[in-house]
């Protein structure tokens, strides 16, 4: 059977968003709250092979995003992979792919608004359970209004906070790795192997797993793909950037964190960036700056996140499986705003559950999102399997992209749970 097209609908959304807005867009998902943490837990887990923990993740991720600018140029729709799935698998895999990408995204952007709300508690030294919960709940209601109001505003908001994030980042890491700050000593910086117990193979695994996880919001772009300019164009060459922009930052990052702290302290740190910015030079400013970043990042995947789910909803209300209320578009700001209040609603309701079931709310959070990414690009990769090659002698290489995606995700995810078991 030859690929069809996803259906056309009334009150599609309007076409505003150029290159330079798509990307800030993915990098928003990107470079969240993960690239402040993660490097932590992987080379805990990983040792002195932290690194190829990073360049697995990559390759990995590079073929996701592969899989997904092939698609999103064919079919440049709202629903990301729910109108892949539905348009060259079957109704079902679509489906599948629709909802885990909206309950994991509505667990992701309630543990951002919540990351969001204890930063800003902690900056404003009222760090209180009932004001950290009051603050989150107003940030979903702020992403909300920015999302409402048109995607220029969400990308305008993304560029600005993404844009102090990366500075931020970048400028302590290229102190970190050519100050004169405390140096990890050779001995340090040489490393531990990982856990004798577990093998070098399994142990890159989980690391990659991690920064899999951390780093793999490209598909933003994709979801958004209905409201992109000439996106046969756009759309894969803007998740190009930002893949190469996020996997650049992270590999900066580590190295920091590796040159400053060494494997051992790293794998102790529970906040990397923050420990890398007290042992360089002009400390001061930055331990203000990494709090003030690291908010910012949280702030701009909830927002963003919110936009994808949105976007997903809207496509699922245009074939009926969820109510077509939700397919209307306001006419002023060409955004499905009906889906939009619903996603911010369902934020809303998890961050209040979260914060009612801390310890239950964080596992489920992070089962969640694990298990819903997997799923989404497993169904993308399926999906751009059966997509023709778009250039001659490009068949074989646009089949085992896709391949090597499939199975990379598999084993990641199988990685994760050996070690969340474990």
């Amino acid at each position: 059977m030859s690929p069809q097209a996803p259906p056309s609908a009334d009150g599609s959304l309007r076409r505003q968003l150029g290159l330079a807005a798509a990307v800030v867009l993915g990098l928003g998902g990107m470079v969240g709250t993960g690239v402040f943490v993660v490097a932590g837990p992987a080379a805990a887990v990983a040792g002195r092979y932290v690194a190829l923990g990073l360049v697995v993740a990559g390759l990995v991720a590079a073929c996701n995003a592969t899989s997904a600018a092939r698609l999103a140029a064919r079919y440049p729709v709202s629903g990301g992979a729910y109108h892949w799935g539905r348009a060259l698998i079957h109704p079902v895999a679509g489906s599948l792919a629709g909802w885990c990408f909206v309950v994991g995204k509505i667990a992701s952007a309630a543990a951002a608004a919540l990351t969001v709300g204890a930063y800003l508690g902690r900056l404003a030294g009222i760090d209180t359970e009932t004001a950290v919960t009051v603050v989150s709940l107003l940030a979903v209601v702020a992403f909300t209004v920015a999302n409402l109001t048109g995607i220029t505003r969400t990308a305008v908001a993304s560029a600005v906070l993404v844009g102090g994030v990366v500075g931020v980042l970048v400028g302590v890491s290229l102190a970190a790795l050519g100050g004169s700050g405390d140096g990890a000593s050779p001995a340090a910086a040489v490393g531990d192997a990982p856990d004798p117990a577990r093998s070098p193979l399994l142990s890159v695994g989980i690391a990659a797993g991690l920064f899999f996880l951390a780093f793999a919001g490209y598909a933003r772009i994709a979801t958004l793909g209905e409201e992109v300019r000439r996106p046969r164009r756009t759309i894969p060459l803007a998740i190009a950037i930002a893949f190469v922009c996020s996997a650049l930052l992270y590999a900066l990052v580590l190295a920091a964190g590796l040159r400053v702290l060494g494997y051992d302290a790293l794998g102790e740190s529970l906040t990397p960036v923050a420990d890398v910015a007290a042992r360089v030079p002009l400390a001061s400013v930055w331990l203000v700056a990494v709090p003030v970043a690291a908010t910012a990042a949280s702030a701009a995947v909830a927002l963003g996140v919110q936009a994808g789910i949105s976007r997903v909803l809207l496509a699922m209300s245009r074939v009926g499986e969820v109510p077509g209320l939700l397919s209307r578009v306001h006419p002023r700001w060409s955004t499905p705003w009906v889906c939009d209040l619903t996603a911010g609603a369902a934020v809303l309701v998890v961050v209040g559950v979260a914060r009612l079931f801390p310890d239950v709310g964080a596992v489920v959070t992070v089962a969640v999102s694990a298990a819903s990414v997997l799923i989404y690009y497993a169904v993308a990769n399926l999906a751009a399997l059966r997509l023709p090659g778009e250039s001659v002698g490009m068949g074989a290489l646009n089949r085992l992209v896709p391949v090597v995606g499939v199975v990379g995700c598999v084993g990641l995810a199988a990685c994760l749970a050996w070690w969340g078991l474990g």
